[in-house]
């Protein structure tokens, strides 16, 4: 990993995310949805191409429902995931919406987390299941997460519960692992609520480490970002379990600081702090999955996994985008 790789991460994310906003500036009221879709470009190590981007999100518009959230801001940010995974994303966007009936045929509710869960199943397939009986685990994995913190719980859980659902683990053992980590967590200074949850379902999705060795990474990198000044809020715990997954994160933590300094600095960045720290972990930790030489075996899938979840989760973070802008991206 060196910082001049870093730096230009950052240089395109900058580039892509101009690019984003001249054009569709006018379409959203947050501008972080545009973020959120420059770094998939960036993690995953995919060239940009407007015309082509732009193609694609026309091409869901036309091929939804009147009342479908991809109407709205969501098939920029659904383009943005077929377009980096797929050769050919027109076609594969078919089989997404199947997998999305599916889950709302389950149980799943309709709307914007049933549509990255169905992103989830698709774009991480598992050796072992098929979409259909990734679907069925996806589904029950989510009930027995809402029998255990049922008002934690909700349709935001849905993408970690589809990424759960490829593990080939039994799914008494992942629930009874998720709850050990979250009660362990919560006893070592971490906050109860779904942040907490959430990182708990990440350290999950390496089942090989042991709980009371994740549970001390988890606080040992809690520990290393306060003391280098680096605030970190409920909205971050998911990157603390991502980290945790590595058994050596030396001198991370000091790039991540620079990295997140970087992009404050930036013009079009400066009110986005909170979430310039999220983009920061996950462009260091992009570098690591690249390298696959620091990765143990058998974690490189499994961080590739995470990556999809943090995107996941930041574009669930701009999903309460308001009407007004859902409205606007109509036009």
């Amino acid at each position: 990993m060196h910082l001049a790789t870093l730096n230009e991460k950052i240089s395109t994310f900058e580039t892509i995310y101009k690019q984003l906003q001249d054009k569709l500036k006018w379409k959203f009221s947050d501008k972080r949805i545009l973020m959120v879709i420059a770094s998939t470009y960036v993690l995953n190590c995919r060239n940009f191409q407007l015309d082509q981007f732009l193609d694609i999100s026309n091409y869901i518009k036309k091929h939804v429902g009147a009342f479908s959230t991809l109407k709205s801001y969501q098939r920029f940010t659904t383009a943005s995931m077929l377009d980096v995974r797929f050769q050919n994303p027109k076609e594969e966007f078919h089989q997404f919406i199947d997998i999305y009936e599916q889950l709302i045929r389950g149980g799943f509710s309709r709307g914007s987390f049933t549509y990255i869960a169905a992103m989830a199943i698709m774009t991480n397939p598992s050796e072992e299941s098929y979409d259909k009986e990734r679907v069925g685990r996806s589904l029950d994995i989510y009930r027995e997460m809402k029998k255990h913190h049922f008002f934690l719980t909700s349709s935001s859980d849905y993408p970690l519960a589809a990424l759960l659902s490829g593990i080939n683990v039994e799914i008494n053992h992942l629930i009874n692992r998720t709850e050990s980590l979250y009660e362990s967590l919560s006893n070592k200074g971490f906050k109860k609520g779904n942040d907490l949850q959430f990182l708990t379902h990440i350290l999950t999705l390496h089942p090989s480490i042991s709980e009371d060795t994740l549970v001390n990474r988890s606080t040992k990198q809690l520990v290393a970002f306060k003391k280098n000044g680096v605030k970190i809020k409920k909205m971050h715990y998911p990157e603390i379990g991502m980290l945790a997954l590595l058994e050596d994160t030396s001198g991370f933590i000091e790039r991540i600081k620079v990295v997140t300094e970087q992009l404050n600095d930036l013009k079009g960045f400066k009110w986005t702090k909170d979430f310039n720290l999220i983009f920061a972990i996950n462009f260091v930790m992009s570098e690591v999955i690249e390298d696959k030489t620091l990765l143990e075996a058998g974690l490189h899938t499994v961080m590739e996994a995470i990556m999809q979840a943090q995107q996941a989760a930041m574009i669930a973070a701009v999903a309460g985008a308001s009407a007004a802008t859902s409205s606007a991206a109509n036009s």
